[in-house]
């Protein structure tokens, strides 16, 4: 690393800041950090806390190090996340944020900003080009008055990235005006469930957007401590949740949830828990409140989008629409108009709204809808029954990319599903779903290509059912 040039942000030294989402006149410039006292905990490193000032040191430092270049944040654990995330945004530059930590996820984002650095915690070998390895925080607060960074608020902070579960990866950017805006409506949702003080213990890598809302950008606005350790298998979440106070979030998915409850592990008292980035069903939304006493909160949003919508998904098949934010039902789709949003955006998602515009039930996705013989169902409907299956721990519905000689793209199946065969999971789903729509071929495998939060990329999911039809007789 070497010294950067040019001038830092200003600073304020001012300790109580006040920021209204909706204020009339929108600010130029905010502050980094929105902090009553310098001593409020801003994380929690093994079971230490981290105050706001030392925090803010450790961005300096950081930043400090970093060079005037774009760089691409792979710090895995969540606090050199966080700090690195705000030291690049204090150098004036913007993160970016690959959909997985895969090698090659990594480097297409490189190739698509050349020139750019990449950011670390950890030794990688091999390392990405341009790899600089972030030096360990152990600087002190200085003396004197605690000064917080000024960012511009129209600055790119951020290009995220999509998982290409539906295509190839696209480019999202962020403004700090715009996470300010998003940040603020999460910070409602769950204050209003929890009261205005609560620690974060997520199970979600820091680069994914719903990561980045639910489990780093929550102490930049709110009264919020994170914990800094990205717990995978359900021994550890029930450490880290243990190194933090009551009351405790844990911000997770689908997929992970249905492994804690499966484990039959005990977990630290929860105020809730906080589910995205795949379909949860209503079973098993109610089975996690029932084994871990806590209310479990689903959110609705984007890369595109950041969250916009949530509901109590044991018991509600509606979402509620956050402050200001309002939908547009098309043909095709559903344009989004919020807060953290320059202009609306559109989704593939089809909604039917309801209560004057403020909830909505969706209907599927455009991309998702299948017309057979003058017959239509959704994917998402189709997977849905098929998890709905005894025996079935994960699978997934897809429409195969080539026709066959009548010109129809075939319907095929992943399954997870120890101890039932191909012939007993198609018997079940003929009495659940129109014979048209059965999948041929339905594969059998050991577990799904899901990556770091669970969804499933069609190139991946494409590859596995090749290899899977390797061996298996035609259909």
């Amino acid at each position: 690393m070497h010294l950067p040039t040019g001038r830092m942000p200003q600073e304020t030294p001012r300790l109580a800041i006040v920021y209204d989402t909706f204020q009339h006149e929108a600010p130029r410039r905010l502050p980094l950090l929105f902090v009553t006292d310098p001593r409020r905990t801003v994380a929690w490193r093994e079971g230490v806390a981290v105050s706001a000032a030392l925090f803010v040191d450790h961005v300096r430092q950081v930043a400090a190090q970093l060079p005037a270049t774009a760089t691409v944040n792979l710090c895995e654990n969540r606090y050199a996340f966080l700090v690195a995330f705000c030291a690049i945004v204090l150098r004036g530059q913007t993160n970016l944020l690959p959909s997985s930590r895969a090698p090659q996820a990594v480097d297409e984002v490189i190739a698509a900003h050349p020139g750019c650095h990449v950011l670390g915690d950890l030794p990688l070998d091999p390392a990405p080009p341009g790899y600089l390895l972030m030096a360990p925080l152990t600087a002190a607060p200085e003396p004197g008055d605690f000064m917080l960074p000024m960012i511009d608020a129209d600055q790119v902070v951020a290009i995220g990235y999509t998982s290409g579960s539906t295509g190839a990866p696209s480019a999202n950017r962020k403004t700090w005006r715009s996470f300010h805006a998003s940040t603020a409506g999460n910070l409602r949702m769950l204050q209003a469930e929890l009261g205005p003080r609560f620690e974060v213990v997520a199970t979600v890598p820091p680069q994914h957007m719903y990561g980045i809302e639910m489990s780093v950008l929550l102490p930049m606005l709110g009264d919020v401590g994170i914990h800094a350790g990205r717990p995978f298998f359900p021994a550890d979440v029930a450490t880290a949740l243990a190194q933090v106070p009551a009351p405790r979030v844990l911000v997770t998915t689908p997929v992970h949830l249905r492994a804690l409850v499966d484990s039959g592990i005990a977990l630290p008292p929860l105020a809730a828990m906080v589910s995205a980035t795949a379909p949860l069903s209503g079973e098993l939304a109610l089975a996690a409140e029932q084994r871990f006493g806590a209310p479990l909160l689903e959110v609705f949003g984007s890369t595109e989008t950041c969250v916009f919508a949530s509901r109590r998904a044991s018991g509600q098949e509606e979402w509620s629409l956050f402050d200001g934010v309002h939908l547009h039902p098309q043909p095709d789709g559903t344009v989004v108009d919020a807060p953290q949003l320059e202009r609306p955006v559109a989704l593939a998602d089809l909604v039917s709204l309801h209560d004057g515009g403020r909830r909505f039930r969706l209907r599927g996705r455009h991309a998702d809808l299948l017309e057979i013989a003058g017959k239509r169902a959704s994917l998402a409907d189709l997977t849905r029954r098929l998890l709905a299956i005894p025996g079935v721990r994960d699978g997934v519905m897809l429409q195969l990319d080539d026709a066959d000689a009548i010109g129809v793209r075939r319907i095929a199946a992943a399954v997870v599903a120890p101890g039932l065969d191909e012939h007993t999971i198609l018997d079940a789903l003929r009495r659940a779903i129109d014979p048209l729509f059965l999948p041929r071929p339905l594969r059998l495998v050991d577990a799904l290509p899901r990556n770091e939060t669970g969804k499933l990329p069609r190139a991946a999911l494409l590859a596995l059912l090749q290899a899977a039809d390797e061996g298996q007789p035609s259909d």
